[in-house]
């Protein structure tokens, strides 16, 4: 709206703030969220002029980065939700096992694309959660994996060839062979699938 004070499409029911701050001109940007307004970005001028243009597309662009971390914090407080109804036992059924590690494989990748520092840790908190469910009670801690090849082997543990392994964590190819290799000698494997099974007996895999 050009000008707040003199507007009759809105209520005025924040007359009081609003115009104590001066602001004349203000733009409203609703944040959806699976066909729902979850949130509302504003902004507003000391002066009534229209807003629009350049301005207008950077909130609409603000409103969309604001949207897409929503339905990623909305999935993590998902799995959340389904770690406290497993428990932190170690589940017995082999279908409950590959649940897991699944959804571990799933979020993985996500981490390091999340540029909210909270959320990361979160994340990195939920995956460490999701080891210790299947988690051996005799497993051998002295090899030590860096985060991105715990991300490859991840990756590789779903069935996941290396371009698909790359293209899931936004690295080249050559890049994820070189993570594997380095996995792979850590943990004393001939093969990828070998890596893998090691990785597990050690608890650095779900």
């Amino acid at each position: 709206m050009d000008d707040y004070h003199s507007s009759s499409t809105i209520s005025h029911e924040y007359d009081r703030p609003v115009l104590v701050e001066g602001l004349r001109s203000v733009i409203a940007v609703p944040i959806v969220v699976g066909g729902t307004s979850r949130a509302v970005l504003y902004a507003g001028l000391r002066e009534a002029s229209a807003i629009g243009g350049r301005t207008c597309d950077l909130l609409v662009d603000a409103g969309k980065r604001i949207g897409a971390e929503i339905v990623l914090r909305d999935e993590v407080d998902r799995r959340i939700r389904l770690l406290d109804s497993l428990g932190r036992h170690v589940p017995r059924d082999q279908s409950m096992a590959e649940g897991i590690r699944e959804i571990y494989g799933e979020l993985r990748p996500l981490i390091h694309s999340v540029p909210d520092g909270a959320l990361r840790s979160s994340l990195l908190e939920m995956t460490e959660r999701l080891a210790e469910l299947t988690r051996p009670g005799n497993a051998d801690s002295r090899v030590i994996l860096s985060s991105r090849e715990v991300d490859v082997l991840a990756c590789v543990a779903l069935g996941c060839s290396n371009s698909d392994v790359a293209q899931r964590l936004s690295i080249k190819t050559e890049t994820v062979k070189s993570y594997l290799r380095t996995a792979m000698g850590k943990l004393d494997a001939h093969s990828r699938h070998e890596a893998v099974v090691q990785a597990r007996k050690r608890g650095l895999l779900p």
